[in-house]
């Protein structure tokens, strides 16, 4: 598997390479009150992937923080209840086989 992944880095670098290869010509990136910015094409657009990625990364900063302090107080929760029934640590739960009703014939 580790074979396969080397592979598709491989080859997907190669595409991505040959897309920055053809787009080398110059851009103007016009922002407002007359502020203009040139470069590359395949910088402008490696930049504002770039940009999104970390807008995205932050975007989902609270949501993250938030499930660790919910998961921390379920654990908090469950080690409450289980000391108050004295039973310690929890006991790995076992899978119970499924039932086989005797008076159902089978087939």
């Amino acid at each position: 598997m580790k074979f396969v992944s080397t592979i598709v880095g491989c080859i997907l670098f190669i595409l991505f390479f040959g897309f920055a290869l053809k787009n080398t010509q110059e851009v103007d990136l016009r922002f407002f009150l007359d502020y203009e910015l040139r470069g590359p094409l395949v910088l402008m657009l490696l930049a504002f992937f770039v940009a999104g990625a970390a807008l995205g990364i932050l975007a989902l900063t609270p949501t993250v923080f938030r499930q660790r302090r919910e998961r921390s107080q379920h654990r908090n929760t469950i080690q409450a209840l289980q000391s108050a029934a004295g039973t310690g640590a929890a006991a790995p739960v076992q899978p119970q086989p499924d039932s086989v009703n005797p008076a159902l014939p089978r087939n």
